[in-house]
């Protein structure tokens, strides 16, 4: 019981750290539900283990009215576990949960199958799951690992990855040299893939790289056949590049002009004017 009472002032003082709009201790013990459902789990997790099954259960389905949190009183968590807003959250009885973590509300630790044993997610220390996501299955979500909103996640997370998408796929960083080398193709094209690797860390973007990367190697490649060609003696004609009009970006909330469209754009208007 002292045990207990240490955890749930732990959870208490935790709710200060990751939220900048909680004042004072009294607004956090009486308005946050994301803390009532983890201390009301507390006891039923107790109950649960003591054999108590069905007032664990009883318990549960009252904090559940209550706060629009459903975590089954099997369910294993850690110390320092705080549920931000929390409306929507489902923790299934075999989920495993470790110091340190972080739900938002919509989230689902939830089983793939009906047969009895480990089905639900195991989240190790640290790790923070967005709003709306789905871990599904008996998977390991590895200490310090992120998983984007609206994720759908199946399958491991190494220890520090991020997991963004249906299905959830792996954000990778990319490395200073060859990042600049794709800003330099983006900008001949016309595409500015760094501002949309800084922004934001997409797997399709990650596809959209690597086209650049290859566009950027088969430039050299014809530059060096153009340059052994005109050293053999024969003459290759410069002609030019076509321009991109067709090629229009979706950026969020509009499209992005092409240096192209924009140069035709103000040629118009000198025209007009």
């Amino acid at each position: 019981m002292i045990r207990l009472f240490k955890h749930m002032r732990e959870d208490v003082r935790c709710v200060f750290e990751r939220d900048p709009a909680a004042r004072n201790v009294f607004e956090v013990l009486t308005t946050y539900p994301g803390l009532h459902a983890v201390m009301a789990h507390r006891l039923s997790h107790a109950l649960w283990g003591t054999g108590l099954k069905w007032l664990a259960r009883f318990n549960s389905t009252l904090a559940r009215w209550l706060t629009g949190i459903e975590i089954h009183p099997g369910a294993r968590i850690g110390r320092r576990f705080f549920i931000d807003h929390g409306m929507g959250v489902v923790i299934g009885e075999t989920a495993e949960i470790g110091d340190d973590c972080t739900l938002y509300h919509g989230v689902t630790l939830g089983g793939t199958s009906w047969d009895a044993g480990k089905r639900h997610p195991t989240l190790e220390s640290d790790v923070v799951v967005g709003a709306g996501a789905k871990v599904l299955g008996p998977i390991t979500l590895g200490k310090g690992s992120r998983v984007g909103s609206n994720a759908v996640v199946v399958k491991d997370v190494a220890a520090g990855k991020t997991v963004i998408g249906v299905p959830g796929r792996l954000v990778n960083k990319p490395t200073g040299d060859r990042e600049s080398l794709r800003h330099a193709t983006a900008k001949k094209i016309g595409f500015d893939a760094y501002g949309m690797t800084q922004d934001t860390a997409d797997p399709v973007t990650h596809a959209i790289n690597l086209m650049l990367d290859h566009i950027h190697a088969m430039d050299g490649k014809m530059n060096d056949m153009c340059k052994e060609i005109e050293r053999l003696g024969g003459h290759m004609e410069a002609l030019p590049l076509p321009d991109l009009d067709d090629c229009e970006i979706e950026e969020g909330g509009g499209r992005r002009e092409t240096s192209g469209q924009a140069d035709k754009q103000s040629k118009n208007k000198g025209s007009n004017s």
